[in-house]
């Protein structure tokens, strides 16, 4: 058996166990599995989970190679997440749920800008419009400065 094959053994034997135990979530359990795979410097990551890379094709610190390009991960109707190339209305629960990251862990580790959409452009002008309906965002002006 290879390095490889021993350490990816390894990290499938001490993750069953953990798993088994009837105290454990399944975040805890992925939780476990990142640590372990990022410990074990030859072990795989699963399919469709975004890596660490350098240019050399290496683990790196803080860069992360998309699932897809980045000019092709917002539509009008879908924002597709970076890191396992998933469409969503809006980014920010699939992104702590299944990856364990705020949306801004999320624009550092793919070197995106603050103002870069996490939010399908047709779903946030749906959801503007609605508000407006229902009155928010509109205040008395001269109340508010009769306050002063």
């Amino acid at each position: 058996m290879s390095g490889h094959d021993e350490s990816q053994d390894m990290v499938a034997r001490i993750v069953a166990a953990y798993a088994s135990r009837p105290d454990v979530t399944p975040d805890e359990i992925v939780n476990l599995y990142r640590r372990l795979t990022g410990e074990v410097q030859d072990a795989p990551t699963p399919a469709g989970v975004a890596v660490p890379v350098s240019g050399s094709g290496q683990r790196a610190a803080g860069a992360l190679q998309p699932a897809l390009p980045v000019a092709q991960a917002v539509t009008e109707e879908k924002v597709y997440c970076l890191c396992c190339g998933r469409g969503f209305k809006m980014l920010k629960r699939h992104l702590g749920a299944e990856h364990g990251m705020t949306e801004a862990q999320y624009r550092a580790a793919f070197n995106l800008a603050e103002d870069f959409p996490l939010v399908a452009p047709s779903y946030s002008r749906k959801k503007a419009a609605h508000a407006k309906e229902a009155g928010l965002g509109r205040y008395d002006r001269t109340v508010m400065a009769g306050q002063e």
